[in-house]
């Protein structure tokens, strides 16, 4: 008789158990979405020098580091843009920096919605940064309200049980924007400042003291950036949620140094890229997958279970059946005062970039001048003839038409391969790849630039 009634209880303990794990598995899993403004892979995880980031770097120990992540756009507008809608911005007129009031082609949404249907609670901020810096306009969306695109500011206010997403800006790494994001600030209450005599440049940037001082300081605010990632996860771990959420963590475009924020080189489209879940996503490895941005958005609509659209330009990175991007985008429109029309294919060892205005140069727009401290000494020395051919580059007055380069041999973009014989018809096959996309996708910022393109686009699927 006790041993029956033991067993009973025994059993009574395993079914309840096992109805507890149950539950715990089939809980829908939170969102957390981590971008970082105007950041290239200058992180220790990635081996960059003299800066240190261990927050950022304990995500990628438990998840996927990816090498080869790239943004649709250089500058945050257009990129934003296009990973609220999951498509290239040249497909829905949002290419432009900060031009507002757009109107959506008929059946594009911001994914958040997709989320909401889906049952996520959408929380923007958290108690950083609320940025979404879309072009669109609210009136051309159902409901038009302004609380269409986020439920509310923090994931405490979704209601018992729902899952959650969260986008979350981290902007102490902007250099622009008043004292909030002010890299001098950021370096003088730094306790541990980053030595400028640690650190190395881009060969395109002359050694020089002040060279090294600002490098130094996008660092510190990289390292003020990293100290946020560590808030963010211990909040997680403190509300026991952790472990059922998935973190994604990028930048929104690349560094805002000389040919890096508002340019197609490295320097403007590369950014980090970190996935932790490790119930899904193999911990401690790293992937040479070419990815676009905007398959982070396809990857959180399927992560979720939400609505796929057929109209998305990503790839879900969480699908195992997918086939790998051979090719990644990029374009480059007005920023500022300066409207420069770039564009650019790469693939896993090769970039090829057009010039659609060339005689632009490499002029940077005003607010952007004014914030360059390197670009006065290299105007300095270049009176002074003391630049070498690959710190020219900068101060060209006009870009070449077409540029290819190497980059398994020359991953800073110096030597242009776009007239050399050997690389005649890995330029012409690139050439016509970059074509097909703009046809394909009825560039719109191009408009009086490719001969077969009508006054009035239409939206089609890549």
């Amino acid at each position: 008789m006790i041993n029956r009634n033991f067993k009973n209880s025994l059993l009574v303990i395993l079914a309840a158990a096992f109805t507890c794990f149950v539950n715990l598995q089939a809980q829908p899993a939170n969102i957390i979405w981590i971008m970082v403004e105007d950041i290239s892979p200058e992180l220790s995880c990635y081996g960059h020098p003299a800066v240190k980031t261990p927050n950022i770097d304990g995500l990628a120990e438990d998840g996927v580091l990816y090498q080869k992540a790239y943004t649709t756009a250089p500058s945050c507008t257009p990129s934003r843009n296009a990973m609220l809608l999951g498509v290239f911005q040249t497909k829905t007129d949002t290419q432009d920096q900060r031009i507002r009031d757009k109107e959506l082609p008929e059946g594009i949404v911001p994914f958040t919605k997709l989320l909401q249907e889906a049952g996520y609670y959408t929380a923007l901020g958290c108690g950083y940064a609320g940025k979404t810096d879309h072009n669109f306009n609210y009136e051309t969306l159902p409901g038009k309200s302004k609380d269409y695109l986020f439920d509310g500011r923090d994931w405490k206010e979704r209601k018992d049980g729902q899952p959650f997403f969260a986008q979350i800006t981290l902007n102490k790494s902007h250099r622009l924007g008043g004292e909030n994001k002010d890299w001098i600030k950021v370096s003088r209450e730094s306790l541990h400042p980053v030595s400028p005599e640690e650190v190395v440049l881009p060969p395109y940037f002359p050694d020089h003291p002040v060279c090294r001082l600002d490098w130094a300081r996008y660092l510190d605010a990289i390292e003020y950036v990293d100290g946020q990632v560590g808030e963010i996860v211990t909040r997680l771990k403190e509300e026991g949620i952790f472990e059922n959420t998935l973190i994604i963590f990028i930048g929104d475009n690349g560094r805002c140094h000389l040919r890096g924020k508002c340019w197609l080189y490295e320097g403007g489209i590369h950014v980090p890229m970190i996935i932790r879940y490790p119930k899904l996503f193999e911990a401690n490895t790293e992937s040479n997958e070419l990815i676009s941005t905007i398959d982070i958005t396809a990857t959180i609509l399927d992560f979720a279970g939400a609505e796929m659209p057929d109209y998305l330009d990503g790839i879900s990175i969480v699908d195992k059946n997918r086939d790998e991007r051979e090719y990644v985008f990029a374009a480059r429109d007005l920023v500022g005062e300066v409207m420069d029309h770039i564009r650019c294919v790469r693939t896993k060892d090769l970039k090829y970039i057009m010039n659609f205005t060339p005689e632009n140069g490499y002029y940077e727009c005003r607010y952007v001048q004014d914030n360059r401290p390197m670009l006065q000494v290299m105007e300095d020395l270049h009176q002074e003839g003391k630049l070498n051919d690959a710190q020219q580059l900068l101060l060209a007055r006009y870009k070449p038409k077409e540029e290819l380069y190497d980059l398994r041999n020359d991953p800073h973009e110096i030597n242009n391969l776009a007239e050399h014989p050997d690389y005649a018809d890995k330029k012409a096959e690139l050439r016509n790849i970059l074509m097909d996309w703009l046809i394909e996708s009825s560039d719109t910022g191009l408009k009086g630039h490719l001969p077969w393109q009508s006054a009035k686009t239409k939206h089609i699927k890549n």
